[in-house]
């Protein structure tokens, strides 16, 4: 299956996003710690060069935590300032002031040589879609002042945010990129929902879910839905169904409901915590 999903507002909001790149100091990227490479707009690092740069692996809650914490060693490699986040319950959130202030301790210095006091830090909040950046904004204000949503898209244009005196972020739309160069990455980005699941053919999906699991995972299948053995991954999905009651008129499979619930199981964390992308496999 061909992964791809562009809508026309995306290129709408990374000309917007360009436009007001000027008056930012920060670039605070969300990421999804599941996929964290995958779930990395390239265009950010083109949009946000000489700008001071801040990766949160959010939904880290998700991940397993032996890879969180060697993705956290990997982006710092990077040169990057790393937090691991989880935005619904706040965890990790309190850290990121401080951090706010070491990544642009320059910045700050400069204004102080030129006596401009009590500038705010102006960060640019950015991130996929559904990767989680309006529930962040929310828990890091501590107030409802974005919209959110489990749906990709929901944020459609620029919100300036006043934190503090010391801190304004700016909140863009979920914006993808053009084309995939890889499709692997397309198929991470269906697998977390960052794609709108009514273009893709859902059955193919959770068989390529099914395979990734594994590799990785294989006692997660087995936990929650009771489906042992050597199967293919399309004798797997068969499986599910059989366990969840997924028939049609007939007695025929019902693949597509037994797709779904492998995939919201998958993406709530009800099949453990799981994560796609491996450090040490990206860096060889």
């Amino acid at each position: 299956m061909n992964y791809q999903w562009y809508p026309g507002h995306m290129t709408k909001a990374k000309r917007m996003m360009q436009e007001n790149i000027k008056l930012i100091d920060l670039i605070i990227e969300l990421v999804d710690a599941r996929i964290p490479l995958s779930s990395r707009n390239p265009d950010i690092d083109e949009l946000g060069q000489n700008k001071a740069r801040m990766v949160l692996l959010n939904k880290s809650d998700l991940a397993d935590p032996v890879y969180n914490k060697q993705w956290m060693d990997y982006f710092k490699g990077q040169g990057a300032y790393v937090l691991e986040v989880n935005s619904k319950t706040g965890a990790g959130i309190k850290g990121i002031q401080g951090m706010v202030q070491e990544a642009c301790r320059e910045k700050l210095e400069r204004d102080r040589k030129r006596g401009i006091l009590n500038r705010p830090v102006r960060a640019m909040v950015v991130g996929i879609p559904n990767v989680g950046k309006s529930t962040f904004i929310n828990s890091f204000a501590g107030k409802a002042c974005t919209k959110t949503g489990n749906k990709p898209g929901v944020t459609k244009g620029k919100q300036w945010i006043r934190l503090n005196k010391n801190l304004e972020l700016l909140d863009t739309p979920g914006i993808l990129w053009p084309k995939f160069e890889d499709q692997t990455v397309g198929m991470h980005l269906a697998f977390i929902g960052s794609m709108n699941d009514e273009i893709i053919v859902l059955e193919e999906l959770a068989c390529d879910l099914l395979d990734c699991l594994g590799e990785g995972y294989p006692e997660a299948v087995a936990g929650r839905y009771g489906v042992k053995g050597k199967a293919s991954s399309a004798e797997l999905l068969e499986g599910i169904a059989r366990a969840r009651g997924c028939i049609l008129k007939g007695e025929n499979l019902d693949l597509k409901k037994a797709a779904i619930i492998l995939l919201e199981d998958f993406r709530s964390g009800r099949l453990g915590r799981i994560t796609v992308e491996h450090p040490l496999q990206e860096s060889t």
